[in-house]
C-alpha cells in the first residue's frame, strides 16, 4: 500500500499555523514513506468559499515549500459523486428527510434526561424529531435536509464492532487498533445530516467519498476531529469503501491555551510573510 496523505482546507479564510502545522505533517510524513500527498479544496459551502482565499492558500502552501502530486480535487467538481452515495443511502432506507431548524433541536433539547449526552461530534445530537417509523419510499427530495438514521444503518451493516487504526493520539489519548461499539453510537452521534438543501452534500459525506476517491491510506488532522471518526467509519462500512489508518494530532493553540481558527488573522501565515518570516520561522513555531 502506498503511504497517501492529503490536505483539505476551506477557502473560506486565511491559513493560519494550526493550517500549516497540519499541511506540512501531512506532507513530511508522505515525503517521508516515499509516498504521495494530495490537495484537496474543501469548497462545498459555496456561500463563503472565494476564489480569492483559495489563490491565497495555493499561495501559502507553496511558499511553505509544499508540493501536491496531482491537480487539487475541488468538492464543487463532484457533487454528482456525492449525489450518487445518496441515491444509494435513499434507496436502502438509510435517509430520511428533516425539516428542523437548529433553534427547533435547541429547543427540544432544552430539557434533557438525565445522563444523556447532548452534544456529539456533529454539535447537538438529534432528538429524532423527524425520524419515521418506517423507511420513507419515493423519490429522494432536494428541498430539505437529510439525515441519516443511525439505528437503521447498524441493521444494515450488521452489529460487529467496528475496528479502525489511530497511530497518532485521540482526544483522550487512544491510539492503536480501536473499536467502536455500535450497541453505544446511536447515542452518541444522533442521525447526523448527511445532505443540507443549500449543499446537495455534507462534510462527513464528501470526507469520506473524497478520501476513497483520492485513495486516502492515512487521514491526518487535528485532535478535533477524532470523535467524528466514528461517523467516518460507519459511511465506509455503509458504502462499502475502505477504511484508512488515522493519525489526529495535537492543535496549535494561542497564549491562553485556545485553539485557533479563521478568525485569528494576527496568526495568519500572510501576514507572518509580509513581516519577513521565512518557510523555516513557520516550521520552527509549530514544533515542526
Amino acid at each position: 500500500m502506498t503511504f497517501t496523505s492529503r490536505f483539505a482546507p476551506s477557502p473560506t479564510g486565511p491559513l493560519h499555523l494550526g493550517h500549516a502545522y497540519s499541511a506540512i505533517l501531512a506532507h513530511d510524513m508522505a515525503r517521508a514513506a516515499q509516498g504521495r500527498f494530495f490537495l484537496r479544496i474543501e469548497d462545498i459551502d459555496q456561500s463563503r468559499a472565494r476564489p480569492e482565499w483559495e489563490a491565497q492558500l495555493l499561495d501559502d502552501l507553496t511558499w511553505l515549500g509544499l508540493t501536491w502530486d496531482a491537480p487539487p480535487l475541488r468538492q464543487s467538481d463532484n457533487i454528482e459523486t456525492y449525489s450518487q452515495a445518496l441515491d444509494k443511502l435513499w434507496e436502502c432506507g438509510l435517509l430520511y428527510p428533516c425539516t428542523c431548524t437548529r433553534a427547533d433541536i435547541k429547543h427540544a433539547l432544552s430539557a434533557p434526561q438525565e445522563g444523556v449526552a447532548m452534544h456529539g461530534p456533529d454539535g447537538l445530537i438529534y432528538p429524532g424529531t423527524c425520524r419515521p417509523s418506517a423507511p420513507v419510499t419515493g423519490p429522494r427530495p432536494l428541498d430539505c435536509a437529510l439525515r441519516l438514521d443511525i439505528a437503521r444503518l447498524l441493521q444494515h451493516i450488521g452489529t460487529a464492532p467496528l475496528r479502525y487504526t489511530e497511530t497518532g493520539l485521540g482526544t483522550d489519548g487512544q491510539s492503536g487498533d480501536l473499536i467502536l461499539n455500535p450497541a453505544i453510537l446511536p447515542a452518541q452521534l444522533g442521525d447526523i445530516v448527511l445532505a443540507r438543501r443549500e449543499m446537495g452534500t455534507s462534510y462527513h459525506l464528501s470526507v469520506v467519498l473524497d478520501d476513497a476517491a483520492q485513495r486516502v491510506s492515512h487521514v491526518i488532522r487535528g485532535r478535533d476531529l477524532f470523535e467524528a471518526t466514528a461517523i467516518h467509519v460507519l459511511l465506509q462500512r455503509a458504502l462499502v469503501l475502505p477504511t484508512p489508518i488515522y493519525h489526529h494530532h495535537d492543535l496549535i493553540r494561542d497564549e491562553a491555551g485556545k485553539r485557533l481558527a479563521k478568525r485569528d488573522d494576527a496568526r495568519a501565515i500572510a501576514l507572518f510573510r509580509s513581516d519577513g518570516a521565512s518557510p523555516v520561522d513557520i516550521r520552527r513555531m509549530v514544533g515542526l
